[in-house]
């Protein structure tokens, strides 16, 4: 700290200030304190889960906030800003009410992250097969085009959706697998990209997928599974599953397959031919500019989507968790997104 003069008495006298050893020392701790608030839980401890079949939602001031800086990606590059989902912040420029609403639900601007609608978007909640995006992300990240991928005996043990025919022993194009992934919503390619990307370890697996939510500071997002078929300990929020659909979009392998309504791909079976098709409501139904993104379903998650579309150079998403209609509910919450200014 600069020596500052002070006048006493009609004489001028030199004061200093706390030695700089103090001080620096005074304000690690303070930044310790601030960050350990931040997150509402001690600093160096990563925010606790909440009970199986609780809903929980975060402070405000535990949110992602647009002020944040990127976080860094793997290989290089950014991740994009965090949208402000903040409770306090005024009114959103689309209002829409449900009759039955879902339980939580969020429409965003995918390009700048405005938010236009919200309904509770930082309620804790199970989220099912939306749990793939990051299988997704950490997938497309880590494997070049071109990679295989082994049918292991774990992968054929799956319970809930699958792809279904997948041959034991042999090994498989990558992108066939991602489409198995992302389309049919397969919880044995789920498995076996697992596997294939954490040397042979689901849990490995799932460990990278913690680490890389943490770094995009996702704050209310803990997976313990790559398929989402678990809900104990696999949950997230709107907020943080917008955040999620951006850079899943970012990855231009990823955007072209998750807005095909089918896929025909070569594939180690009788016919040569692996027929697969989407189940997003939004392309099975040609909503216009439907780009994806991904359906999830548990009976404790609900039925829950996060839905995007392209109109006129402008891009919007929708999150919806645990909703009675999420194919209605998402068309009109983008019918009347569309006709917000920019």
């Amino acid at each position: 700290m600069t020596q500052r003069s002070v006048l006493t008495g009609g004489r001028r006298r030199r004061r200093r200030g706390p030695p700089r050893g103090v001080l620096a020392v005074a304000l690690l701790v303070l930044a310790f304190a601030a960050v350990a608030l931040t997150r509402n839980e001690p600093a160096g401890r990563a925010p606790r889960s909440p009970a199986h079949g609780s809903v929980a939602s975060l402070p405000a001031a535990t949110l992602p906030q647009t002020a944040k800086g990127p976080a860094p990606l793997a290989g290089g590059g950014t991740a994009p800003s965090p949208l402000a989902v903040r409770l306090d912040v005024g009114g959103d420029p689309v209002r829409v009410r449900f009759r039955h609403p879902p339980r939580s639900g969020l429409l965003f601007d995918i390009d700048t992250g405005r938010v236009l609608w919200r309904h509770a978007p930082t309620r804790v909640l199970p989220i099912a097969s939306l749990t793939k995006m990051m299988t997704a992300l950490l997938v497309a990240e880590r494997l070049p085009r071109g990679s295989r991928v082994p049918i292991t005996r774990e992968a054929l043990h799956y319970h809930g959706s699958g792809v279904g025919l997948l041959p034991r022993g042999r090994r498989i194009l990558v992108e066939t697998m991602l489409h198995g992934l992302l389309l049919p919503s397969g919880n044995d390619a789920a498995i076996a990209l697992a596997q294939r990307v954490a040397g042979g370890s689901v849990a490995r697996f799932v460990g990278m997928m913690n680490r890389r939510a943490r770094a995009m500071g996702l704050v209310c997002t803990r997976f313990s599974r790559p398929d989402g078929y678990q809900d104990r300990g696999n949950h997230s929020c709107a907020g943080d599953l917008a955040e999620l659909a951006r850079a899943v979009l970012r990855m231009p392998r990823l955007a072209h397959i998750v807005r095909r309504r089918s896929a025909v791909l070569p594939f180690p079976i009788k016919g040569g031919r692996l027929y697969l098709y989407n189940n997003n409501p939004l392309l099975r139904a040609g909503y216009r500019g439907a780009t994806g993104l991904k359906t999830g379903y548990t009976e404790a998650a609900g039925l829950c989507l996060v839905a995007t579309a392209r109109r006129h150079g402008r891009r919007l998403g929708v999150v919806l968790l645990h909703s009675p209609d999420p194919y209605t509910q998402s068309v009109r919450l983008l019918d009347r997104g569309w006709r917000t200014r920019h």
